[in-house]
């Protein structure tokens, strides 16, 4: 639920042959309104963005999925694309 001063984490999900990539692109933030503020450091190739709250697992793949978070300076260092 979308609460006033709630943190969020934002990733881009991309699906390959090996499994589920999730990429932390950036963070989010819930204003007093219920909007949202967005700061990304990575754009996602497709467009797609997926928030969540901060902090939570990210284990609830769906089966024979395998997650793996990324994180911008590790997906740079090794030239992946988010």
């Amino acid at each position: 639920m979308l609460v006033a001063g709630k943190k969020l984490a934002v990733f881009s999900v991309r699906e390959n042959k090996g499994g589920t990539i999730w990429v932390r692109a950036g963070n989010a933030h819930v204003n007093k309104d219920g909007s949202l503020n967005v700061w990304l450091d990575v754009l996602p190739l497709d467009g797609k963005l997926h928030v969540r709250e901060a902090g939570e697992k990210k284990d609830g793949a769906p089966a024979g999925k395998k997650n793996v978070e990324v994180s911008p300076s590790d997906a740079a260092a090794a030239g992946a694309q988010p």
